[in-house]
């Protein structure tokens, strides 16, 4: 492809780029592809000669294209959402013509720099203490396993990087019941065992028990096993509870354990002073992660990872050999010695281009314009006698079950919901997803996509009514 073809067929996708988030709200939101149908369209090799880009971007339309889930669709209520703003995917497209590999200073000394600034920035907007250094990661997933890693090296003292974990206690570690999957995945990673991984009770509000951690984590080393790190959440993926971080964090400082705050989807929340009741407590916090990527209009992949004690980060992760060596040294940061990968991309420049784009006061009217939706959905749904709301909505996600007069089987209403939230899912004009809540079956309705407004969730609540109560007339 020459400059000029580039240019041309730039300017194409440039062009497909906007009429997409012009009209992805006129697509069905989920993929009603059936499995192995997108592979049966593909051909089993690659060619053997090159093809015109006017073909690839014709299969591109063709066969892609309605076989993807439309993150973006103002109708995407299922998941934690994954931001795309227009700056966002502007700076993507310039990250991707630069190829810029950013494992260390000399490699790219602007990215380096830049993302050091981009996290002050943003640890300043959202109120963490200054004495939190960040890097970016790509998931908050990765970014726990981090924690996890420096919590069992502190631990031992730095030694099971060398000696691996056989000859010493079994070390444990602890989240709620509420806590995410992502831990539980970490854990095995980090070799210390799922077997070993407390889940602890929780409130009635669904929030860890202090007093339940500490005599868990008291057992274990009256056992001979050695604590290593508690896990609190901030807005839990089922039904957003938040974990109270400053009895948490007077357990851990008891005990000498590493306290890591996964707060991954509400920790977006956070730019508005009135969220910062989450983070009562968070000077006893060792570590935290929350995702810009997933409320805070950037991109995937963009994990804000904040850590207080950097140097038992970076002796977790730093291994130096001859061809990494540089002639800075220490004077200045390697972002690769700052978590598992060596090879990182330019996440920096499109959290720098959003930041600069909506401000301070366009990123909390974003937030808070999702969670206002989110509480006035909760309102209505309350309203309605055959409805019910299963759980606070002091966020953005709104959990609730349709439970018509008369049906107060378990299983049956259970089933009902699940042919509710299947129908919904299928009609194309909306996406939920489910979870269970004290062993009943629940509908999660998540706001946050960015093209999402009132209209959006007032069409969606008057679709769910209609369609549960079309299904209800045969119970």
């Amino acid at each position: 492809m020459t400059p000029d073809d580039f240019r041309a067929h730039a300017h194409q996708v440039a062009d497909w780029m906007a009429d997409y988030l012009e009209t992805v709200g006129e697509r069905p939101v989920k993929s009603r592809a059936r499995p192995g149908e997108i592979t049966a369209r593909l051909p089993a090799s690659a060619p053997e000669d090159g093809e015109p880009f006017e073909a690839i971007m014709a299969d591109f339309n063709d066969i892609i294209v309605p076989g993807l889930t439309h993150w973006q669709h103002p109708g995407f209520f299922a998941y934690f959402p994954a931001n795309a703003s227009p700056p966002s995917i502007l700076a993507e497209m310039l990250a991707a013509v630069l190829a810029t590999q950013c494992m260390s200073w000399q490699t790219s000394p602007a990215a380096t720099e830049l993302e050091g600034r981009v996290m002050e920035w943003l640890r300043e907007l959202v109120g963490l203490p200054a004495d939190f250094i960040g890097a970016i990661q790509d998931t908050a997933s990765t970014a726990t396993l981090c924690a996890i890693l420096a919590a069992r090296e502190r631990a031992s003292d730095f030694a099971t990087n060398h000696t691996g974990l056989s000859g010493g206690p079994r070390m444990t570690t602890y989240c709620s019941s509420e806590g995410h999957s992502s831990i539980d995945k970490a854990v095995r990673i980090a070799g210390l065992g799922s077997d070993q991984l407390r889940k602890i009770a929780v409130d009635q509000h669904s929030a860890m028990d202090p007093a339940a951690l500490d005599a868990a984590i008291a057992a274990d080393a009256a056992a001979g096993l050695r604590p290593v790190c508690v896990v609190a959440t901030l807005g839990s993926t089922s039904q957003s509870a938040v974990d109270p971080l400053r009895a948490i964090g007077a357990v851990c400082r008891r005990h000498g354990v590493w306290l890591h705050v996964d707060a991954a989807w509400a920790g977006s929340a956070l730019v508005l002073p009135e969220m910062r009741w989450m983070i009562d407590g968070i000077e006893a916090a060792d570590s935290l992660v929350f995702n810009p990527h997933k409320w805070l209009l950037t991109q995937l992949e963009c994990s804000a990872f904040y850590v207080r004690d950097k140097a038992a980060l970076i002796r977790t992760f730093e291994i130096l050999p001859e061809y990494l060596k540089t002639r800075e040294g220490d004077q200045v940061t390697n972002y690769r010695d700052w978590g598992v990968q060596l090879g990182r991309r330019f996440r920096a420049l499109k959290l720098w281009f959003v930041l600069r784009s909506y401000g301070r006061t366009g990123l909390q009217a974003h937030v808070r314009r999702h969670i206002a939706l989110a509480q006035d959905l909760a309102a209505r749904i309350a309203a309605q006698p055959d409805f019910e709301v299963l759980a606070p909505s002091p966020l953005a996600l709104v959990c609730f079950r349709y439970h018509p007069p008369g049906l107060d089987d378990p299983a049956k209403l259970d089933a009902l919901n699940e042919t509710l939230l299947e129908t919904l899912n299928d009609s194309g004009a909306l996406y939920l997803t489910q979870t269970r809540l004290d062993g009943a079956y629940v509908i999660r309705f998540a706001i946050g996509a960015v093209l999402t407004e009132a209209r959006h969730v007032e069409a969606a609540w008057e679709k769910i009514q209609h369609t549960a109560r079309r299904l209800g007339e045969g119970t």
